[in-house]
């Protein structure tokens, strides 16, 4: 449903933009704003400025501005509408219930569906671990040094090797063989029946951030079982891509501790937890995606990879790597000793020597560089060649030019080539690489605009009954030829009844791109003219247009001679003399 402006205008007055961008992104103060790193560009050093008074936030690195339902949308990846219901809840103000359509009924009703199937398969799995059927899965857990206390925090469960004893089960609760196939907990065999989808195996609940299980991830009892490790599928519910394990856990550690250590499977995030090494994650079972790279920006801007010591691990460390640098995180690499996970690692050395080996991780392009110049003869020329090529890809997902000029700095060492050589090739690659942001997202100017036009939309976002009185004496010829005629004319023909909604409402009606410079002017505004005075200038701008032109008709005239013009020509200049005196009046 449409909520009423006056609503919307209500939550908004009632959010502190402040409160609702510091649940995602840490923020200082700084001088009458707030600032902070950017969650929607990787970067190193804060460009997003946030300002309480004026109710709006903008980043003048990639451009992103708006009001509080703005950065909910961003933030979150929904609609102005969910951005109003969630904004509202947290202000604790009700919103009118509007009746929804019988689809958007059924896939709201299949979803709370799903997740209470979920969790009664939690605890299904859960209530088998602890029975007679899961003294194998016990002693497995028992052999890997799992307490009690983990498997009960994480809900570790097991899955018996019956054929469809979970889908007898739900189905008792009411669920349907449908709901559960697509849900990921059941399977349709090719003759219709309908088979649980993990058999034999332990099996770790896959929770949202917010807490609720939305997947499991299954290791195989049986040595002769494939493959050893079983996910749930994608499901209305569960996106692997987006979803990292252990993060209902870790967030709080995570933040208090300003950095967090990624990881690659469950048990590595259980021993962590087990030797006091709390803020950990693991990506599920899937490589690193930028959308899991993202949800981990709300919470920290260091990450700290501790993979396995073997081949893969270390490729996979430079993979994930890459992502991050490429995202502005602060990267580290912990080095573990060869044949040592951190599963192993906990159980053989303890938790204090696993928290040393996470204060002494090596700087991540410090890693590559190390990596790299393992497999090339620097003082061959062609492996000379073959390493600099490849470190200058890395060089290139480097987003700060300050990081790409250090790296180069390392890289040249390293190659024994020049440091400005490197540094010139690095840039090339940076520029050829990266994408480019509109202009108004590089800049609080727009070609052709007067200072007046910029000054006056800066009153009308900043002292809009100010601005609104004095915009009482534009006309619409003022406005004609400015480029930013539209929304000026947006901002005298929207109707408020408090001019202090004003700037809001003309954030709403103006195109992304519009957006973006409105903010990004805002934020970067000193101290400019008062509204009216902006308004004279305006006015005596498309005056002196108007004599010009006349001036150019009277020149004409003038050149072609004749009897004839004279009438004409004197009509002009007194017309002329009426646009100076006009002029002269509003000095």
């Amino acid at each position: 449903m449409l909520y009423p402006r006056e609503l919307i205008d209500q939550i908004r007055h009632a959010a502190d933009i402040v409160q609702v961008v510091q649940e995602y992104v840490p923020l200082r103060k700084a001088g009458t704003t707030y600032k902070g790193l950017c969650p929607f560009h990787g970067e190193r050093t804060p460009s997003f400025t946030v300002n309480r008074d004026k109710g709006f936030f903008h980043c003048f690195g990639c451009g992103q501005g708006g009001d509080v339902f703005k950065f909910v949308e961003l933030q979150e990846g929904v609609g102005f509408h969910d951005a109003v219901k969630r904004v509202a809840a947290r202000c604790g103000i009700t919103l009118p219930e509007a009746p929804a359509s019988p689809e958007a009924h059924a896939e709201e009703a299949e979803r709370e569906a799903l997740l209470k199937a979920h969790e009664l398969a939690r605890a299904f799995y859960a209530a088998q671990l602890a029975s007679p059927a899961g003294t194998a899965a016990r002693e497995l857990l028992k052999r890997r040094d799992v307490r009690s206390e983990a498997v009960e925090t994480f809900g570790i469960g097991y899955a018996p090797p019956s054929r469809d004893m979970l889908v007898r089960h739900l189905k008792q609760q009411g669920f349907s063989p449908g709901q559960l196939v697509r849900g990921g907990l059941a399977v349709q065999r090719d003759d219709g029946s309908v088979v649980d989808r993990f058999r034999q195996r332990l099996l770790f609940p896959i929770h949202r951030e917010g807490g609720s299980v939305v997947a499991f991830g299954g290791r195989a009892m049986a040595d002769d079982q494939v493959p050893k490790y079983l996910n749930s599928p994608e499901t209305p519910l569960y996106t692997k891509g987006r979803v990292l394990y252990g993060l209902h856990l870790s967030k709080h550690a995570i933040r208090q501790a300003g950095s967090v250590v990624m990881m690659e499977g469950y048990f590595d995030v259980l021993q962590a937890w087990q030797g006091g090494v709390a803020h950990t994650v693991a990506s599920s079972g899937t490589a690193l995606t930028q959308p899991q790279a993202q949800t981990l920006r709300r919470f920290a801007s260091k990450v700290v990879l501790s993979f396995d010591a073997d081949g893969a691990g270390q490729n996979a460390a430079a993979k994930s790597g890459d992502l991050l640098v490429a995202e502005g995180f602060q990267v580290s690499v912990a080095l573990l000793p060869e044949g040592e996970d951190p599963d192993t690692f906990v159980r053989r050395y303890g938790g204090d020597a696993y928290r040393e080996k996470v204060s002494q991780a090596r700087p991540y392009l410090d890693f590559v560089l190390d990596r790299a110049a393992a497999r090339h003869n620097v003082k061959d020329p062609t492996g000379r060649v073959a390493f600099l090529n490849e470190m200058l890809a890395v060089a290139a997902r480097i987003p700060e030019a300050l990081a790409r000029d250090q790296f180069a700095d390392r890289l040249a060492h390293r190659a024994q080539v020049g440091e400005e050589t490197v540094r010139q090739e690095i840039r090339k690659a940076a520029v050829t690489r990266q994408e480019t942001l509109p202009d108004t997202a590089r800049r609080a100017s727009m070609p052709g605009l007067s200072q007046a036009e910029r000054e006056l939309i800066v009153g009308v976002m900043t002292t809009p009954r100010e601005a609104m009185l004095a915009m009482d004496a534009l006309e619409d010829a003022d406005l004609e030829q400015l480029r930013t005629g539209r929304l000026l004319r947006l901002v005298l023909t929207t109707d408020v009844r408090d001019p202090d909604q004003m700037p809001a409402q003309v954030l709403s009606g103006l195109t992304e791109e519009e957006r973006r410079w409105v903010t990004g002017l805002t934020m970067s505004a000193g101290v400019v003219a008062t509204p009216e005075s902006c308004v004279r200038v305006i006015r005596t701008l498309r005056l002196e247009r108007e004599r010009a032109s006349v001036q150019r008709e009277i020149d004409q005239l003038q050149e072609a001679g004749g009897a004839a013009n004279t009438e004409r020509i004197l009509a002009l200049w007194l017309q002329k003399k009426a646009l100076l005196e006009r002029i002269e009046a509003l000095k």
